[in-house]
C-alpha cells in the first residue's frame, strides 16, 4: 500500500470512528439502564482512543518524528513500569475475581472479563511502546558520540 493510500486509509477511518461515537452519544441519550448506558458509552470510548491512535499514525506520515530526549525518556520509562506495574496488579485481581465465580450474574462476568481483556492489551501495548518507541527513538548523548567515531576518518590518529 503506498503512503498516500495509507494516508488515505487513515483519514477515512477516522472518520467512521467520529461517526461511531456520535452514533454511540445519541443512543445514550435519556437512557436510564446504567448498565447498558455506560458500556454503550465505554465502546464509544474504544472508538474515540482509535480515532487518537488512526490520528497519530496520520501525523507519523505527514508530519515531523522528532527522537525523545534522554532526560524525557527516562520519565516515560518510569512512568510506563509504574503504569505495567499497576495494571499488573489490576490483571491479578480481576483474574482472582473471575477464578471465584460460581453463581455470579452473566452480565457482570461479561463486563468483568471485558475489563480483564481490556487490562491485557493494555499492559502488552505498553511493554511494545516501551520497547519498540522509547528505547529505540531516544537520541542519548553516547549515540551521537558513537556514531561520530564510527564514522570518523583517522579515529583520533594523525591525519590516518
Amino acid at each position: 500500500m503506498s503512503e498516500k493510500e495509507r494516508i488515505e486509509f487513515f483519514t477515512d477511518q477516522i472518520e467512521v470512528e467520529k461517526k461511531i461515537i456520535a452514533a454511540a452519544q445519541k443512543a445514550v441519550k435519556g437512557l436510564k439502564n446504567p448498565l447498558i448506558r455506560e458500556m454503550i458509552l465505554a465502546v464509544a470510548l474504544d472508538s474515540q482512543k482509535h480515532e487518537t491512535m488512526l490520528q497519530a499514525l496520520l501525523d507519523r506520515l505527514t508530519g515531523p518524528n522528532p527522537a525523545i530526549d534522554e532526560n524525557v525518556s527516562e520519565e516515560i520509562a518510569h512512568a510506563i513500569h509504574e503504569h505495567m506495574e499497576l495494571e499488573a496488579l489490576a490483571i491479578k485481581k480481576y483474574k482472582e475475581y473471575l477464578d471465584g465465580l460460581c453463581c455470579i450474574d452473566n452480565k457482570e462476568k461479561i463486563v468483568i472479563k471485558a475489563i480483564y481483556e481490556d487490562e491485557l492489551r493494555h499492559h502488552e501495548l505498553m511493554k511494545w511502546i516501551y520497547k519498540t518507541i522509547v528505547e529505540k527513538e531516544t537520541l542519548i548523548e553516547e549515540d551521537i558520540w558513537d556514531h561520530m567515531w564510527n564514522d570518523a576518518f583517522s579515529h583520533g590518529t594523525p591525519g590516518g
